[in-house]
């Protein structure tokens, strides 16, 4: 091990050690403390860069609903207000260019449509809310024409009704309007599927097919940009957004679309362009890579054209490239060719040469800087990383290029609105931090950071409530795998943490696999409210995780069971030898999709656990194959098919070679398995086999299940059985007592 990551390690020991009990006057978070925070959305700036309008979501528990509302708040400082024309459940708040007015989505009416409304940019005031759209259905992602003059916005269609124009738009929405209010009263629910992809993640894909619609401002006539398309446009995506951006002059379209004939097993999304200025024009394949291509954004100048590229047909975790497409001379290239980490998300400045955007490294999300001919970065440059800790994204430049208003979180802290001010292009820093309260703003004090500047944000959504809680840090640390490889691991002590006692452990193994874990927040997998009743939580991202190059990405690959489960081993061993107050004699092991694969394979090849949780986990790999639905992932991920490997010995066939279930018969550690009806990425037929399984074993194992649940648990009342079942198993055979597993008392 190098000096470097010993000296490393002995301060991170020597952190945690001289750690004293926390402030007595702060409490543990509890379930019911997290359902409390206000959760930022969706947002959107205005074009003069002194407004920022927000969506924050209120949980009622009892209730068990999520409500959704819009809000305004002067960037320079000031009380937010609720939007004046807003309900509670609309969202999707824009600014037009002229930032006159805003559009909003709305179900007020029955159904989600596009709504328009005045805007005064010296008050803040909303005013004449009006309704636009009356599409069948529900519309989405609706976006401004710089001009003004129209909006384009996503709706569902039955491909095969007649396509609606600007001279005709009744006939083929009554065709839409008839044929779902037809299915809805049918008495037969039966469904005829003549391919592939007939379900997806937690829904039915059933006969429509998401669209591009262009609506008029004034007259509100609009058109279906896809007419009989029969894909998606855009293709789903887990992040969501319209998939599309208005050139600055008004003049064209760029759209992803996957046009391949089985969308099961190709992620080959490809960059259109389409002439808005003439209705029979057809689009224009712009994208040259085979691999998927995703959020295409012109330039303010529209000299250019930028998206997130992938390289490799067929996989769904290849290096997310920035993608620079000159309009004029119809050539690309990769911006950032020597960077090894994804590109998640980006933004133009309004000079048209500087880029900022997020990409997760070592458990952070920075924030970087790249440009294409400004103070000296050339394309191929290495970028700028220009903030730190947390995770950054939902990016917006604000008017000249020296502010960035951007959502950051933290292990510790729930999402809230930040702004980096006075950024210095040359040199690539900021020189001051966030704004306060009012109009000041303040300067970072020396070796300050973001995380400590985040006090300063713009929002303050659960600034009163984060006081009252007692919230540990979460420490890294790194170890030297067996093959040579440097693994990053973190560790989170429970509230109250004393260095002279032992407590046990919650081992947490994350999703993925080409997933992470680091400074972030979540309401599903929350490792402060495991650590909040008497818990260390260690985390490892072992092999297969993003942020630490694509080949260690690619690690994962026809390996599932491989170097990732010694890197989680190996990891775990570092913990219990470097931090003295881990009782490694109580430990349970818990992970979610593919860290519940890797909670199987676990109670099959190790006993070193008390207990293990497995949600969502596969069990049998071969079964997973055949009752997914995304199949381009398994057969990357296990390089093949099933019948590729018929007739060779299980140690060549990876489907078996990497299956949990070939090794039941060494299962004795005590298992709750957790699965719900409508997870399609993983069947529930997964979590049947494995509770089958370890019952006819005789270990002792209880299944959660959720009939109205996907892949992921989301109602909160769910949500709240969710935390007590897992935290409940965990104390049982950790020998905890009750400390109020995840519930207060």
């Amino acid at each position: 091990m190098s000096s470097k990551f010993l000296a490393l390690s002995f301060c991170l020991i020597a952190s945690l050690a001289s750690a004293q009990p926390s402030n007595s006057a702060k409490r543990p978070m509890t379930f019911e403390d997290m359902m409390q925070m206000k959760r930022l959305g969706d947002t959107a700036v205005s074009p003069d860069g002194k407004w920022l309008a927000y969506s924050v979501t209120t949980v009622n528990l009892e209730a068990n609903s999520r409500t959704p509302e819009l809000w305004l708040q002067k960037i320079e400082g000031g009380e937010p207000m609720k939007l004046a024309v807003g309900q509670p459940g609309d969202g999707g708040l824009q600014f037009s260019h002229d930032g006159k007015r805003i559009l909003f989505l709305s179900g007020r009416d029955g159904s989600q449509q596009v709504w328009l409304a005045d805007f005064d940019a010296a008050t803040g005031a909303a005013s004449n809310a009006k309704k636009l759209t009356a599409v069948a259905g529900d519309a989405d992602n609706a976006e401004w024409s710089p001009d003004g003059k129209f909006i384009v916005f996503t709706a569902d269609v039955y491909p095969d009704c007649p396509a609606i124009t600007m001279a005709d738009f009744d006939t083929g929405n009554k065709c839409n309007a008839d044929r779902d209010k037809a299915q809805a009263a049918s008495k037969v629910k039966a469904q005829l599927w003549t391919g592939l992809l007939y379900r997806h993640w937690n829904h039915f894909t059933g006969e429509k097919r998401s669209h591009l619609y262009l609506v008029d401002v004034d007259s509100g006539r609009m058109r279906d940009l896809n007419p009989g398309d029969v894909h998606d446009v855009p293709p789903f995506s887990l992040e969501g957004g319209g998939g599309f951006s208005i050139a600055p002059d008004s003049k064209e379209l760029a759209f992803t679309e996957n046009v391949d004939p089985v969308p099961a097993i190709s992620m080959s999304a490809k960059i259109w362009t389409l002439d808005l200025t003439d209705p029979a024009a057809k689009p224009v394949q712009v994208s040259t890579s085979a691999g998927g291509n995703f959020n295409p954004a012109y330039s303010p100048d529209g000299k250019w054209l930028a998206w997130r590229s992938q390289a490799r047909a067929g996989y769904e975790s290849d290096k997310f490239r920035l993608w620079l497409y000159d309009r004029a001379t119809k050539t690309g290239k990769d911006l950032l060719p020597k960077f090894d980490n994804w590109v998640d998300e980006f933004a133009w400045a309004d000079d048209s040469q500087t880029l900022f955007f997020a990409s997760g490294a070592t458990g952070e999300s920075p924030i970087f800087q790249v440009g294409i001919g400004l103070g000296g970065l050339k394309i191929g440059a290495q970028p700028r990383q220009i903030t730190t800790s947390g995770e950054f994204g939902d990016l917006h430049v604000l008017p000249g290029g020296k502010s960035i208003l951007a959502a950051v979180q933290f292990v510790d802290k729930p999402g809230e609105i930040v702004q980096l001010d006075n950024f210095d292009a040359v040199a690539g820093t900021f020189t001051t931090c966030d704004p306060v309260v009012g109009a000041k703003h303040v300067k970072c004090p020396p070796g300050e950071t973001h995380h400590q500047a985040a006090q300063y944000g713009v929002t303050h959504l659960n600034d009163t409530l984060l006081s009252q809680l007692d919230l540990e840090k979460m420490q890294n640390f790194w170890f030297t795998a067996s093959d040579g490889t440097k693994v990053q691991g973190f560790v989170i002590p429970p509230p109250g943490f004393d260095p002279q006692k032992k407590y046990p452990v919650k081992f947490l193994i994350h999703g993925g696999p080409q997933g992470a874990w680091g400074d972030s927040w979540s309401y599903r997998w929350n490792a402060e409210l495991f650590a909040a009743n008497g818990y260390v939580v260690v985390m490892i991202n072992m092999r297969g995780s993003t942020g630490y190059g694509q080949a260690f990405v690619d690690g994962v690959n026809g390996d599932w069971g491989g170097k990732p489960f010694t890197d989680l081993m190996e990891g775990l061993d570092y913990a219990e030898q470097h931090y003295p107050f881990i009782d490694k004699s109580r430990e349970c092991a818990l992970g979610a999709s593919y860290g519940g694969y890797m909670a199987n394979w676990v109670l099959g090849h190790t006993d070193r656990f008390k207990c293990i949780v497995s949600h969502d986990g596969m069990f049998n790999a071969e079964s997973a194959f055949g009752s997914t639905e995304e199949l381009w992932f398994n057969t990357w991920e296990f390089t093949g098919h099933p019948w590729d490997y018929y007739g060779k010995p299980d140690s060549e066939n990876p489907f078996r070679k990497w299956s949990p279930s070939l090794y039941a018969k060494n299962f004795k550690t005590p298992t709750l398995v957790v699965h719900s009806q409508l997870d399609y990425r993983l069947d529930v037929s997964e979590g049947f086999q494995l509770f089958t399984t370890l019952q006819l074993m005789h270990v002792p194992s209880e299944m959660l299940y959720f009939p109205d649940e996907g892949h992921w648990v989301l109602k909160p009342q769910n949500s709240r059985l969710w935390y007590k079942t897992v935290n409940g198993w965990v104390d049982k055979y950790t020998g905890t007592r009750d400390q109020g597993s995840g519930t207060s008392k």
